[in-house]
């Protein structure tokens, strides 16, 4: 078992261990989406000597501990402005009066709005939601923020990014993406669609905004807030605060948290489940400390059912209506299990490794930690007891999955990065579908086309190709060394192609990318490269080309792309399995099996020029020797050139180098023509590992192969369908 914690010398602090894989992983996942944050930078120079005023709304305790890292931040940066907008649960006594609490932090508060209609119930809820809505503008158009940042999942929420959205103020929607099980995903989700920026906690809610159709540059990967305080929490001394808020000799581990929240969706089983899990702690007989719910539908009811079973005199249960998040976050550390359907069971105490037993629906969509052990039909008191023999004082590693203790920076960076002059209306960035038939003349009159896009080692190539495979407009240049380069030379390319498109009436519908080395063509992203492109790693061309171009973006492998090319349009039409072999600087291929186009689960399917030929061959791009690219490619006939140039053996029989032109392959071919043997027995050779490379596709691919046909530097070169 690997270490997931470092204990520090002075603070008995939770802090991630820099070698744990989870660790690791999480912090991996931010540098990538770091590039995110670094493409807005530029952005922000119009407005480098404007502060940026950030308001921040908070309804509940439960948000309050996410946002308050962000409010800290935010209030000591001296390029932002904190405003703090306090409603809801904050202003009630019921629950707390939560609002001191952020008065203590020395938060300016700007206005607190008692937005609650009280009934917990459906229509209280609703009622709230519209009361919130009516208070709104007026603080809103008092305090002219820049940016208004929400959090969750809570009406509450809902009734600010509504008002936000209708006003024209730009939306940061905090722990978007996420899923948990019940009518709080369908708030979420629309205050996401709402918001105009986002900051998530885990890569799979970053994918879940993505297939929502937000745009990939204004989702930042952060983390949790709550984990920059959760993961620097001082931990040493828990003994005064079990004692203030359990009993006096209560030891750690010898208690447990219960929080249950009233699920909307279905009240009355709620409240089963409750009473169920109230009977299953008092069998259990450890010392409880039980949380007042939200104030949700239902939680007036829950309640009721609290004092009915006379919990608020039990010796063995302790309720309170709200904790200092500091002192909640000790007492979860230190707890021998959490029991109940609360969001701390599933991120907070994850990162302590407490132990927590989860009832019913409410969080059953949260990615977990192996802490959690789900009881979904908690509907008897003897499956709830068993699930909390199973836990109670059971110890797991902590899972660092909603984040690294970090994200506060990281949002404030964004944040300090925004443009304020960017258009503010939000775009969404839908998967490519088919085009809806259109009446407009100028549609009819069009000819549908797509940019094609060769991305070699020596040249950048890209084409108007119209729907019937005409190329009418083409464009070479030679391939820039760095990879900012590339992209940069790439996008202009594509760009003065759609001015050419507007003049030869051709409606632009995508573009095709077809690069050498290994290509995930379902995330755009090039994989790994040759030496032929060197340092082509890891680079996503869809999603900047896609933003660039306001297109559907595909990316593959050029041998891949030859394949498809010829099943379209070559000699693969109506041929249901066949291998094209490409040759160009290297040599590629692809593979066609009933009618599908096989990457292999590598991506690697075709790669046919590196099958090993020889075992003290010459040394091949892609670090090994003896590879068929090694002989046949355009860059081995080119070697073999210039080899024989430097003999005195090339130009001869009177074939001349006509203006002393680089030597190349073409000159091989050219002496060849001229009766150089030397230099056709180079081509045949080449021939020969081509035909070799046909059978050992043939045989390692257990299919009828019908057709080859090989794309090569010259016709003389061709290898005829067989």
């Amino acid at each position: 078992m690997p270490s997931f914690t470092i204990k520090d010398s002075k603070r008995n602090s939770v802090q991630p261990d820099p070698h744990d894989a989870a660790f690791l992983t999480f912090n991996n996942l931010i540098n990538n989406n770091n590039l995110a944050v670094n493409n807005h930078v530029n952005m922000a120079e119009d407005n480098s000597n404007r502060k940026r005023r950030v308001c921040i709304a908070t309804c509940n305790r439960a948000d309050y501990s996410k946002l308050a890292p962000i409010m800290s931040a935010v209030q000591k940066d001296p390029e932002l402005v904190l405003s703090v907008i306090v409603l809801g649960c904050h202003l009630i006594d019921d629950y707390g009066s939560t609002y001191r609490l952020i008065e203590q932090d020395g938060f300016p508060v700007d206005a607190k709005l008692h937005t609650i209609v009280r009934g917990e119930d459906e229509a209280a809820m609703v009622e709230s939601v519209g009361l919130a809505l009516v208070k709104l503008p007026d603080v809103l158009l008092r305090v002219k923020p820049d940016v208004l940042i929400v959090h969750g999942d809570r009406f509450d929420a809902l009734s600010l990014s509504t008002a936000a959205a209708l006003m024209n103020i730009r939306i940061m929607h905090v722990e978007g993406g996420e899923v948990s099980g019940t009518i709080d995903d369908s708030i979420r989700h629309a205050v996401s669609k709402l918001a105009h920026y986002h900051a998530c906690c885990t890569e799979r809610a970053q994918s879940r905004l993505l297939t929502m159709c937000e745009d990939n540059e204004r989702i930042l990967l952060t983390g949790c807030p709550s984990y920059d305080k959760l993961l620097s929490a001082d931990l040493n001394t828990p003994d005064d605060i079990i004692a203030k808020w359990i009993a006096p000799g209560t030891k750690s581990k010898e208690y447990v948290i219960a929080l249950q929240h009233p699920v909307t969706t279905n009240i009355q089983e709620s409240l089963k489940m409750f009473g169920f899990m109230l009977e299953a702690l008092d069998q259990l007989g450890a010392m409880t400390l039980i949380l007042f719910p939200n104030i949700d539908a239902g939680s007036k009811e829950i309640i009721r059912v609290m004092r009915l079973k006379g919990i608020e005199h039990h010796p063995k249960f302790k309720p309170v209506k709200h904790i200092p998040f500091e002192e909640f976050l000790i007492l979860i550390a230190h707890a021998g299990c959490m029991i109940g359907n609360s969001s701390a069971g599933v991120r907070e105490a994850g990162a302590f490794g407490t132990p927590v037993v989860n009832l019913g629906s409410r969080q059953t969509g949260r990615e977990t930690g192996e802490n959690v052990l789900h009881c979904r039909d908690a509907d008897t008191t003897n499956k709830i007891k068993h699930a909390l023999d199973i836990q109670y004082q059971k110890r797991f590693p902590p899972s660092y999955i909603y984040g690294d203790g970090h994200a506060v920076p990281r949002i404030i960076k964004f944040l300090k990065s925004l443009s304020l002059k960017s258009v503010i209306q939000k775009s969404f960035v839908f998967p490519p579908m088919p085009d809806s038939k259109s009446m407009d003349i100028d549609h009819i009159l069009e000819i549908q086309s797509a940019l094609a896009v060769d991305l070699g080692g020596t040249h950048l190539r890209v084409a108007i190709v119209t729907n019937s495979g005409k190329i009418v407009y083409k464009t070479s240049k030679p391939t820039p060394d760095g990879n900012d380069e590339k992209l940069r030379e790439l996008l202009n390319m594509l760009q003065e192609a759609c001015c050419e498109a507007v003049d030869l009436n051709c409606r632009i519908l995508g573009v095709g990318i077809s690069t050498g080395g290994r290509v995930n063509p379902r995330a755009g992203i090039v994989m790994h490269s040759t030496k032929a492109l060197d340092g082509w790693n890891e680079i996503d061309l869809r999603s900047p080309i896609s933003a660039k171009m306001h297109l559907p973006v595909w990316v593959d492998n050029d041998g891949n792309c030859a394949a498809l090319g010829e099943r379209k349009f070559g000699c693969g039409v109506n041929i249901e399995d066949f291998i094209t072999i490409a040759t160009g600087t290297g040599i590629g291929g692809g593979i066609i099996l009933d009618n599908k186009l096989i990457h292999g689960n590598n991506f690697c399917a075709a790669e046919l020029g590196h099958i090993k030929v020889s075992l003290d061959g010459p040394k091949c791009l892609c670090g090994s020797t003896g590879c068929a690219e090694a002989y046949s490619s355009g860059a081995a006939l080119q070697r073999e050139a210039v080899k024989l140039n430097e003999a005195g053996e090339l130009f001869i029989n009177g074939y001349k180098n006509e203006g002393n032109q680089q030597i190349s392959a073409k000159h091989l071919m050219e002496a060849a023509e001229h009766g150089n043997q030397k230099a056709q027995a180079v081509i045949d050779l080449g021939k020969v590992l081509a035909v070799h490379l046909i059978h050992h596709s043939k045989e390692s691919n257990t299919m009828t192969t019908y057709l080859y046909r090989c794309h090569c530097i010259t016709p003389e070169l061709d290898i005829h369908p067989l």
